[in-house]
């Protein structure tokens, strides 16, 4: 990134705002920089930007990356937001009001597909499903038993299309952030993405597309599809997904996808968020 990039519209935190202990707060600020930014920020950017002595700047962002709140990448001597970053954010979205929004929406879109549907968030590396809603009683057969996706349960990101579904919004560097060892990603079922620059080209045919689809990636037999929902910056805040039995779908993928992208739209709007432009044309195709 140039050192010459011009300063953001949003003038810096005034320092009255953290004058009760000047380092906290401007590693506060730090962090709401670096949320706002699209990829990596050098030190010397981001001190410009904010005001802060590059000294000081080194320090605080040192002091972040040893706690997993940012990482460093050597190879563009840049910084972008860490895991523990995504944690935070996570644990907000787990609390009543987005469960409460979508508790309804996932009720009336399990009924209309006749399978289960799933509204899932990103915790690191890890899908963890918030909420999980049934069909009416007789119309799932012996599918949800066979589910391993019930509330509570975690499993990797890049596996299932909840989660590839909000993975598929990220920035190279989150993902390089959530996934250290870039050349052995876990796999459950013998398929799916091996390495990050694999996993990498499949997220972005699925952000181009606007929606998420995995087949045997977590469980033989069956398929999952999922669709993001977005925040107030156009960032995904979660994914409401739905599976089903791989040779016995009730519909087609296009009926499927319709179903869901109209769920997920709704969420974006109940929580006062706007999809981006890639997702947002996609859903218009």
């Amino acid at each position: 990134m140039s050192e010459r990039e011009p300063a953001p519209s949003t003038p810096p935190p005034s320092s009255a705002s953290s004058s009760a202990s000047p380092a906290v707060g401007r590693a506060l600020d730090m962090l709401v920089y670096l949320a706002g930014r699209p990829g990596l920020v050098q030190a010397a950017t981001l001190a410009r930007d904010l005001g802060v002595p590059r000294s000081s700047a080194y320090h605080i962002l040192k002091v972040l990356t040893d706690r997993g709140f940012v990482t460093y990448v050597p190879a563009e001597q840049a910084y972008g937001l860490g895991v523990t970053s995504f944690e935070v954010g996570s644990a907000y979205l787990r609390h009543e009001p987005l469960e409460r929004l979508a508790r309804p929406l996932l009720h009336t879109l399990a009924s209309r597909l006749g399978q289960p549907v799933h509204l899932g968030i990103l915790h690191g590396a890890e899908t963890v499903y918030l909420l999980k809603e049934r069909p009416p009683a007789g119309r799932t057969g012996d599918i949800d038993i066979a589910l391993v996706t019930d509330i509570g349960v975690r499993l990797p990101a890049h596996l299932t299309a909840n989660g590839r579904a909000i993975l598929a919004h990220t920035s190279e560097a989150q993902l390089r952030a959530l996934f250290p060892r870039p050349g052995d990603l876990t796999s459950r079922t013998g398929r799916g993405p091996r390495t990050l620059p694999e996993l990498a080209g499949e997220l972005a045919r699925e952000r181009e597309r606007g929606w998420s689809q995995e087949a045997e990636l977590v469980t033989r037999g069956f398929c999952s599809m999922g669709v993001a929902a977005f925040d107030h910056n156009g960032r995904p805040v979660a994914a409401i997904s739905t599976t089903w039995r791989r040779h016995h779908c009730r519909h087609d993928a296009a009926q499927v996808r319709d179903v869901l992208r109209h769920g997920a739209a709704r969420l974006t709007a109940a929580v006062s968020g706007h999809a981006p432009a890639t997702a947002a044309g996609a859903a218009a195709a």
